[in-house]
């Protein structure tokens, strides 16, 4: 019996989700051996992406989408290897090519990557897996701390609002927030710091404080895996992501200018992104938000 097959039978020994039937385990087994190799090349873009931030020492557990499941792969670091440790179905319809994170339930809610198969196919679809692994790190160290902080969270849990982060109803298309945020990224391109500050200031004076909120959220979360995204990219002479520049704005904005925000503190504190809820801070504290 090989080690992959022995890995197999101690998750279905611990894991109930993969014995549901003799076709599951036959399916698992299936998967396991799909994606062995790929998972494997993890570990070697592991090598390269650790100098750009020492969150990347760590890996986190991928669950792969195929029909209709989820294959949940946990790293194995000494061994330099994934291996299958749960499988049970979506709840729901789970498109190809999604890259994501978020706690699984059934995987005892801890943040897992999220992807369909194809996404090891390049090297950019390995970028998106590390990018994903910056929100596991993100959820498993400050993210909750700064959340419950904020009144935006505080009303969404009230109202049983779960996709807060996607679709609160921020102003995209007012004409203060846009005039004032196209101002600022101007700024952030040439390097005017006084004309960044003014506009924070501004933002802060002509949006309601749960929009301002939002706001701060999405450029401290997304903004920081784009930021650390396009250094991956720069690492491999990959295009690098410019996403959401183009009006009219929406929330993938934040993330672009996110990573502009992020890379104008860094100038004035290169270790800044070593310590996440200092980094929260900085960006809230260039408006005024304390």
């Amino acid at each position: 019996m090989n080690i992959m097959i022995i890995d197999f039978v101690f998750s279905l020994l611990f894991f109930p989700g993969l014995q549901e039937s003799a076709q599951g385990k036959l399916l698992a087994d299936q998967v396991a051996k799909k994606y062995e190799t790929a998972l494997r090349q993890v570990f070697a873009y592991q090598e390269k992406f650790k100098i750009l931030h020492p969150m990347f020492e760590n890996l986190y557990p991928i669950a792969v989408v195929e029909e209709g499941t989820f294959f949940v792969f946990a790293p194995q670091s000494q061994e330099k290897r994934y291996i299958l440790v749960a499988s049970f179905p979506t709840k729901w319809p789970v498109p190809k090519g999604i890259r994501a994170s978020f706690p699984l339930e059934e995987y005892n809610n801890k943040p897992v990557c999220v992807v369909t198969g194809e996404v090891f196919d390049s090297a950019e679809g390995y970028v998106f897996v590390f990018h994903e692994f910056v929100h596991c790190h993100q959820f498993s160290t400050s993210e909750q701390t700064l959340k419950e902080k904020l009144q935006v969270y505080r009303n969404a849990l009230k109202k049983k609002d779960f996709g807060w982060e996607l679709e609160h109803p921020f102003p995209y298309a007012d004409q203060n927030f846009d005039s004032t945020y196209a101002r600022m990224l101007e700024a952030l391109d040439s390097g005017e710091a006084e004309t960044v500050l003014a506009c924070r200031r501004e933002l802060r004076r002509v949006l309601r404080p749960e929009n301002y909120e939002y706001m701060i959220w999405q450029e401290w979360k997304e903004g920081l895996a784009r930021h650390l995204e396009n250094r991956m990219r720069a690492l491999l002479g990959l295009p690098q992501n410019q996403g959401g520049l183009k009006k009219p704005y929406n929330r993938i904005t934040f993330y672009a200018v996110g990573d502009r925000l992020i890379g104008f503190l860094e100038r004035r504190n290169t270790a800044l992104t070593l310590d996440l809820e200092r980094l929260f801070k900085e960006l809230a504290e260039l408006g005024g938000l304390s």
